[in-house]
């Protein structure tokens, strides 16, 4: 299966088989090897590569950190980031930009994604026009748990503040067919972002924000896995979320 965190870092990084080969000295089908069919380099390569694009070794080969056996866990476990914040935005931008059937996303605020790629809406509208069902649900500000979830995260009143910021940057879609947006005031386990077969989950750490918690990338192998216990639990989000009316 494809190296997701290194096709996005070649992305943002305006860089091709052939100018990263150049970079690393290695033949351009090597690099192409490492995306397409996610083979690992040797370490030294692997820091070489990661070097010129300027991201973490273990974020773009976790295996070079992890025990070959684990990778095996779950058919359906791509990748594990120790932080979100170790995602570049690309990685969400081509997510959502592969989505077909279903664009889904889950959050309290996540702001990061408009600040990060102030055309999201664009791609998002895009995605719609094109058949794609989009639903968006972000945290009610009024919600106790949105509230309880700032104390935790020593926020304080910040979260919710970020909550009805995400609300106007999503409100201008309310108009557009084929998506919708809602509110929820359930405790939020886990942020998900999900287009079609492949999901990224942010999970939430108490005490932490969640730039610094884990994600973990998800692609759907399998009934019943992991990638459908997510899903699951975005529905069970969903159908509890309020839709926001336009005005």
């Amino acid at each position: 299966m494809p190296n997701e965190r290194l096709r996005a870092a070649l992305a943002a990084g305006g860089f091709t088989y052939d100018t990263l080969a150049q970079k690393v000295n290695v033949d351009p089908k090597s690099v192409e090897r490492w995306v397409n069919k996610d083979r690992v380099p040797r370490r030294q390569t692997a820091m070489r590569a990661a070097e010129v694009l300027g991201e973490d070794v273990h974020a773009l080969w976790p295996a070079l950190r992890q025990p070959r056996k684990a990778r095996s866990m779950s058919p359906e476990l791509v990748a594990v980031y120790t932080q979100r914040a170790d995602l570049p935005i690309a990685s969400y931008v081509q997510l959502f930009g592969q989505a077909r059937e279903h664009l889904d996303i889950l959050v309290y605020a996540g702001v990061f994604l408009h600040e990060g790629w102030p055309r999201l809406n664009d791609l998002l509208a895009q995605r719609a026009g094109e058949g794609c069902s989009v639903r968006i649900a972000v945290g009610d500000a009024d919600s106790p748990n949105v509230q309880q979830r700032g104390a935790e995260e020593r926020f304080g009143h910040g979260i919710e503040s970020r909550c009805r910021l995400a609300l106007l940057h999503y409100r201008p879609l309310i108009a557009v067919p084929g998506v919708e947006l809602r509110t929820h005031a359930t405790t939020l386990y886990n942020s998900i972002y999900r287009a079609d077969d492949q999901m990224l989950v942010n999970g939430h750490v108490w005490g932490v924000n969640a730039y610094g918690a884990p994600v973990w990338h998800l692609r759907r192998a399998e009934d019943g896995g992991l990638f459908d216990t997510y899903a699951s639990s975005f529905d069970a989000v969903w159908n509890t979320a309020q839709p926001v009316e336009e005005g």
